[in-house]
């Protein structure tokens, strides 16, 4: 995953640990794109803040991450899903083509929609 989407994502986990001021400018820089020119004209501060600011504030939400793993756990969490629906999906295809038994079928259905739910 490229560094602009990572630390985007990681934003989403974690925004509300960093200040307002950390929050708004690495939203600007990686979500809404704003050269670090632009966001200094923007938030009339010198182009010098507006960087040593995102960059105290990546550093803070890579820390986060390290230490407490919502992303690597959600990441995981949606794999696990993932393999969940494809496996749920395979009984249930195998199950209405030989035509085995109806409690199967039924119960390889509901765990798909389980994980679907999840993976929505």
């Amino acid at each position: 995953m490229s560094k602009n989407l990572e630390v985007a994502v990681l934003l989403d986990f974690y925004g509300e640990m960093l200040t307002e001021k950390q929050r708004d400018l690495i939203d600007l820089y990686y979500n809404e794109d704003l050269s670090l020119g632009e966001i200094a004209q923007h938030q009339k501060i010198t182009r010098q803040g507006v960087r040593d600011s995102i960059k105290r504030g990546e550093e803070f939400l890579y820390e986060l991450e390290e230490k407490l793993g919502l992303l690597k756990t959600y990441r995981e969490t949606q794999q696990t899903f993932q393999t969940i629906r494809d496996l749920s999906a395979e009984i249930y295809r195998i199950c209405d083509r030989y035509k085995y038994s109806v409690d199967v079928i039924r119960d390889s259905q509901k765990i798909l929609e389980i994980a679907e739910k999840h993976l929505d």
